[in-house]
């Protein structure tokens, strides 16, 4: 079989569409929903093996925060620092949720190893990383990029964290918190 010039330069058009909608279809999910925008709902398994939707938590204040890894030094300052401050996140009727690509039984090593009393989520499969544009690749390895989006009662995001700092995160949301709050 035989392919002209023409016909070549065909196909490779067609190629370079089809592989130009693929990554216009993949930046598309990298983005962050915005803020203003109602937050994606999702299903996923807490650290005790138990179904947590983000609806179920509708009339409340969500912090849902990504991070990449559990028992890291910067995952594990995060965490730290929400499990301090965790009362007067419930003082403000805020819960927290957090996001990673570790499965079930590396959150509940985590949760025992750091006695951390707060919902940690399995993504596995890395679908809500995607929707909430959090994905990072290191190598071969996709994990969630530290980013939290502080979600309404209503379900609206109201303020969104990007690439934040786990020494000083927690306070930073309590105060945004308390603003929104007023």
């Amino acid at each position: 079989m035989s392919f002209s010039r023409i016909h070549i330069s065909k196909l490779a058009t067609a190629a370079a569409i089809v592989l130009g909608m693929a990554g216009a279809v993949l930046r598309a999910a990298e983005q962050p929903p915005a803020e203003g925008s109602t937050a994606p709902d999702f299903t996923l398994k807490n650290q005790e093996g138990k179904d947590v939707s983000l609806h179920d938590y509708r009339g409340k204040w969500v912090v849902l925060y990504f991070y990449p890894k559990d028992m890291t030094q910067g995952c594990t300052i995060e965490a730290h620092g929400f499990q301090r401050d965790l009362a007067q996140y419930e003082q403000k009727h805020a819960v927290i949720l957090g996001v990673s690509v570790d499965n079930v039984e590396s959150h509940q090593q985590f949760c025992a190893k750091d006695g951390l009393t707060f919902k940690l989520l399995a993504d596995t499969n890395k679908d809500v990383v995607a929707k909430y544009g959090s994905v990072r690749q290191m190598g071969q390895m996709t994990l969630a990029a530290r980013n939290t989006f502080l979600i309404d009662p209503k379900g609206v995001i109201r303020k969104e964290y990007i690439g934040v700092k786990p020494q000083t995160h927690s306070e930073e949301v309590l105060a945004a918190l308390a603003d929104l709050q007023k």
